[in-house]
């Protein structure tokens, strides 16, 4: 059973879910679809056999549908705790003709997966939103397959000055006023910005990651660090 933080958070999006696709293109310029495609890179999903991914916290599916579109004979495990948001990109699914993603809701804490299930597992702009964090760690590492790829994509610490101090600037006054303008919603990117201020440097989250029973463990900064996507291996 989900925890009130979890049922607050999916309250939340699920409100948002009708402009979640515009504002977040808007609001990072889109470069959040180049970021979506840099992650789906470290996910090194194989070309030539079937193959199992996990996309989890998948929001409206751009990712699943990224990794979906270069990789044909890879299925997809789409799985999110919000169902408005699922609704939302299974609309997508629908115009595009895709039946290799199967949008699936369900709590990242208690993923419904047999063990080592997935070849690559993916979560985008998820993990600040599920709390214990070690929890999801303890989940996908045992639906990941031996050898299996975590990869997450995610706000890098809003502690850190990016930019000059211009970028934290953006994050504390203008990200709340324009996601309120167009969503209506007050407390949604008030969230989102007290969230990144919150989230660990990638030091730490590495170490998160490395405690959890992850190897190999890496980090690419994009945009200045505006963004990282972060690395694990199940151990083979």
């Amino acid at each position: 059973m989900a925890n009130d933080h979890g049922q607050r958070v999916a309250s939340m999006f699920g409100r948002i879910a009708g402009w979640y696709d515009f504002l977040n293109h808007f609001l990072s310029l889109g470069l959040d679809i180049l970021w979506r495609r840099r992650l789906v890179d470290h996910l090194e999903l194989p070309r030539s056999r079937a193959s199992r991914l996990l996309d989890l916290a998948a929001g409206t599916l751009d990712v699943s549908l990224e990794a979906a579109g270069r990789h044909p004979q890879c299925r997809v495990a789409a799985a999110d705790f919000c169902l408005p948001m699922l609704v939302q990109g299974s609309g997508k699914l629908r115009a595009r003709g895709v039946s290799t993603i199967a949008p699936v809701q369900a709590d990242g804490r208690a993923l419904p997966f047999a063990d080592e299930t997935f070849e690559a597992a993916s979560i985008a702009f998820g993990i600040r939103n599920i709390k214990p964090r070690q929890e999801a760690y303890a989940e996908l590492l045992r639906v990941l397959k031996p050898g299996g790829r975590l990869c997450i994509l995610e706000f890098g610490s809003g502690k850190q000055r990016i930019l000059g101090g211009i970028y934290n600037f953006y994050l504390n006054r203008l990200l709340p006023a324009i996601g309120r303008v167009f969503s209506k919603d007050d407390g949604a990117y008030r969230y989102l910005a007290d969230t990144i201020l919150e989230f660990p440097d990638a030091h730490t989250l590495a170490g998160e990651l490395r405690s959890a029973g992850f190897e190999r463990v890496y980090w690419e900064k994009l945009a200045f660090g505006i963004v990282v996507i972060h690395v694990g291996v199940k151990k083979a």
